[in-house]
């Protein structure tokens, strides 16, 4: 979430959605390498590019909810700034980040073939 605010932050000038794109893009990435790595220490059997493919293909309706809620906030409230977009953001990618790490533990679980 830091890196996702920092670039919120850094990329305002270009537009809300713009910054969200890359925002979400850069975290998912680096939190896809870290979940491979780390929480799931699927490292051995999972290859990079397959965790960044199951990662980012779970990633892409955060993106979108994200996307729209942002557009949704614009439209009722108009330019609010930086701080209560990422407080919004950051209350809906919560909710979203729980189902992808479900998703994830799934992905990265080395799974056994069933055998009839």
């Amino acid at each position: 979430m830091v890196l996702y605010g920092l670039v919120l932050w850094l990329l305002q000038g270009l537009g809300t959605q713009p910054a969200n794109l890359v925002g979400s893009l850069a975290s998912t990435v680096l939190a896809n390498e870290l979940h491979r790595r780390l929480t799931f220490r699927a490292g051995g059997h999972v290859s990079r590019l397959a965790a960044q493919l199951q990662g980012g293909g779970m990633a892409l309706a955060g993106v979108a909810l994200t996307a729209a809620v942002l557009a949704w906030a614009e439209t009722a409230v108009g330019s609010t700034g930086p701080v209560p977009q990422l407080l919004l953001v950051t209350t809906v990618t919560g909710l979203v980040g729980l189902g992808r790490f479900a998703g994830l533990r799934w992905a990265f679980t080395g799974r056994t073939p069933r055998t009839a």
